[in-house]
């Protein structure tokens, strides 16, 4: 996943000339932008809304909890693919993933420069902008023009993103508990208050703030060390499609104890604002790029569990302490800073701005045309599958429905089993350390050893199958009846006309994107990059004129 940083941030825009700050707009917010490697929608605030609630009642994040109290809290939102770089490709264009070209996958990717990138629109209306940790984009490696190098502000450090690892060697050297977590949080401090310090004083600022402690590995047991999450506190409350065993519930235990270690970085970066008295004039983001890794239905999966995430959003502006209930998708999150910003939202942006709804004073739907997102996914890691070739899914997701389209069904959903029927089978250790010994789409971890462990044992097989074997062309799930998605019913003749509706809906957003999935038996996915360059003749999104900055 590190290649992200390298084609991210390559990201140019064509240049065009800008009006200067003081020119513009004297309202413009401080825009915080925090967001969260494989974070889904774990957190309290969901408690009562999702169907995660089981898990939700566990894990603490009072300080997203209060963003989503100053703000709205969106219950439906989901990201446009469960992978790392499209989703974040599909984030900094705003558009939907398929139009980012080699930026639709992780392994191989390379950025179309002639892309509009937000966080470069808003530097070239002079926001002082800056990141840490995960990457965002604007620029090459290096110092100039736009270099990598020059906006990360992580002198203070980076171990906040192995927060256990980290956290666990200090409790070893004799750290109490909370002396280990001040010594990681006053990281985030610094780094925070460094870019603070190197913006001009009337200067508005965009921070982007990537943690991915909640990626894997962690350490086992961190989550009840470090948090008090007792791993048996989750009996009984597991989702169907985990097994409610000892091991799992230590996983996942684990998983949500770095959510609230994400939670705890958040709210330093809040604390700060308020020190700094720039907290009340500063536009609060808060979303993650997918949901958890290792899990069955998680990363890599179009499932709910994979594509929703948690978002919250307020500010100046922002009508808070609202519950909305519209669809939204991560790309939208663009113009929305754009438009906050009062930068002009380039024409190939296919995302749409949450400005409408956040100024609203209503709950529930507000935007009557936000009743559905659409996600999808192509490859994931290199030689997941013989030949590299990707897991062509798309997916229509509406209140009482998740439509699934499976373009290539003889292929294994999570990749090859390799040689996990071999005479020399995969060990725990190593289906725990290394994600590539089966299933390579799958991230190694606790959950993935156990239930391939498994497999043959007649009590616990189902886990197995439902995870990793091959799906049919289509699936449908009635959310009222079936809320995890177990049961697929779209074979089922009472349901033939919402299968032909959903179908008949996908695919036209599908043709009018210009997904090329759908054009020529998507040779422009199907084609390796490891392989080779990539076919000239596909279809690439339209080129856009550089905005000017006016809203």
């Amino acid at each position: 996943m590190r290649n992200l940083s390298l084609f991210l941030t390559c990201s140019l825009c064509l240049l065009m000339g800008q009006m200067s700050w003081a020119e513009q707009s004297p309202n413009r917010p401080n825009i915080l932008f925090v967001f969260a490697d494989d974070w889904g929608q774990q957190a309290s605030a969901y408690a009562p809304f999702t169907q995660n609630d089981g898990i939700n009642e566990i894990v603490k994040m009072p300080n997203f909890d209060q963003v989503a109290k100053e703000g709205v809290l969106f219950p439906n939102a989901f990201v446009n693919a469960p992978s790392c770089t499209p989703c974040r490709s599909s984030l900094m264009s705003g558009q939907y993933f398929w139009r980012t070209g080699r930026g639709a996958i992780l392994r191989g990717a390379v950025w179309d420069e002639s892309i509009p990138s937000w966080p470069l629109l808003l530097h070239d209306a002079e926001y002082h902008i800056g990141k840490s940790h995960k990457v965002w984009g604007p620029g090459t490696p290096g110092d100039a023009p736009y270099g990598q190098k020059k906006y990360a502000y992580e002198k203070a450090g980076k171990k906040i993103n192995q927060f256990s690892q980290q956290a666990t060697k200090l409790l070893e050297s004799g750290k109490s508990v909370e002396e280990a977590k001040e010594i990681l949080l006053n990281e985030v401090r610094e780094n925070f208050q460094a870019f603070l310090n190197d913006r001009d004083n009337q200067q508005p600022f965009c921070y982007w703030y990537g943690a991915t402690n909640v990626h894997r590995k962690w350490i086992k047991g961190s989550g009840k060390t470090l948090w008090g999450i007792d791993p048996d506190s989750l009996e009984g409350r597991m989702p169907p499609f985990l097994p409610d065993v000892h091991e799992v519930r230590q996983d996942l235990a684990d998983y949500l104890g770095e959510a609230e270690a994400f939670d705890a970085s958040l709210g330093v970066l809040l604390e700060t604002l308020k020190e700094t008295g720039d907290y009340d004039d500063t536009l609060i983001i808060i979303s993650g790029d997918h949901g958890p890794p290792g899990f069955p239905h998680g990363k890599c999966n179009l499932y709910d569990f994979g594509t929703q995430v948690a978002l919250a959003v307020a500010g100046p502006g922002v009508k808070g302490g609202r519950v909305v209930e519209d669809f939204v998708s991560v790309p939208d999150l663009a113009p929305t800073v754009l438009e906050a910003a009062g930068v002009e939202i380039p024409e190939v942006m296919t995302a749409k701005s949450l400005w409408p709804t956040l100024k609203s004073s209503k709950e529930g739907l507000v935007d009557s045309s936000r009743t559905w997102v659409v996600s999808g996914r192509e490859r994931h890691v290199e030689m997941a599958r013989a030949g590299n070739l990707p897991y062509p899914q798309r997916a229509l997701r509406t209140k009482d429905y998740l439509f699934i389209i499976n373009f290539r069904p003889n292929r294994y959903p999570l990749g090859d089993p390799h040689y996990l029927n071999s005479d020399e089978p995969p060990t725990t250790e190593e289906l725990t350390e290394d994600t590539f010994v089966a299933f390579p789409d799958d991230d190694a971890g606790p959950t993935k050893a156990w239930i391939i462990n498994h497999r043959n044992d007649p009590q616990w097989k189902f886990f197995f199958e439902h995870t990793y074997s091959k799906r049919p062309r289509l699936e449908l799930y009635d959310l009222k009846q079936d809320p995890y998605q177990m049961n697929n019913v779209a074979e089922d003749p009472e349901y033939g006309s919402i299968v032909k509706e959903l179908r008949s809906q996908l695919m036209k957003v599908l043709k009018e994107s210009g997904d090329p999935r759908v054009v020529d038996n998507g040779s422009f996915f199907e084609t390796s990059p490891m392989a080779g360059p990539l076919p000239d003749d596909v279809p690439k999104p339209k080129r856009s004129r550089r905005p000017s900055s006016k809203r």
